[in-house]
């Protein structure tokens, strides 16, 4: 974060930023975060946060902080398009889950699929994001279920190496992509394979 400054602060002079911000603290108005039950509003400030500071334009920013709306709030990409331009909506969409995609491991490839096939803009939004998301396995609080509990932990672990292995083969000089890469090697038990080492075994 600049100059320890907060979002609202930061782009102050962004107006689809502002209004991206004050429509997302509407849609996910309530909601908690799982792992510590701090308000949901912390993830896509966090998002926000990451692609300002990555340099991103005001479209690419408010998309970035408007990332969970459609998954999680009361709206759709019709009404993001209407309030934030087609291009944000687009974004949004490009790196929103398809519910009716059964299984995990299935969905998860199909959004990788379908961020890539984005393009770059999206692909910074699904690189913060996914930086914002390794960052919270450190604070998760301890379940009853433990062993559920590492299940779920490897599962996305496996999803996030997924993910950077995919956006080192687009965007891998972005300041997010090497972020996601140390970020996971803080939190994973095995050092994350580089893609070109990978492809030599």
């Amino acid at each position: 974060m600049r100059s320890g400054r907060g979002l609202p602060d930061l782009v102050a002079g962004l107006p689809r930023s502002c209004a991206a911000l004050a429509y997302a603290e509407e849609q996910h108005a309530g909601q908690r975060r799982k792992v510590d039950g701090s308000p949901f509003i912390t993830h896509p400030i966090e998002v926000g946060l990451l692609l300002y500071d990555a340099g991103a334009s005001d479209d690419v920013i408010a998309a970035g902080v408007l990332h969970d709306t459609i998954e999680k709030g009361d709206t759709d990409t019709a009404e993001l398009c209407r309030r934030f331009g087609t291009r944000t909506a687009a974004l949004v969409a490009a790196v929103t889950e398809d519910e009716h995609i059964n299984g995990y491991a299935t969905r998860k490839a199909a959004l990788r699929r379908q961020a890539e096939a984005a393009g770059p803009d999206a692909l910074m939004v699904f690189a913060a994001d996914k930086v914002s998301k390794v960052r919270e396995l450190s604070v998760e609080r301890p379940g009853s279920e433990a062993e559920t509990q590492s299940r779920t932990r490897q599962r996305r672990l496996t999803h996030y190496r997924h993910c950077l292995e995919m956006l080192e083969r687009h965007l891998a000089e972005s300041p997010l992509v090497r972020q996601l890469r140390a970020e996971l090697e803080a939190r994973a038990a095995v050092p994350v394979r580089h893609p070109a080492l990978a492809d030599a075994v």
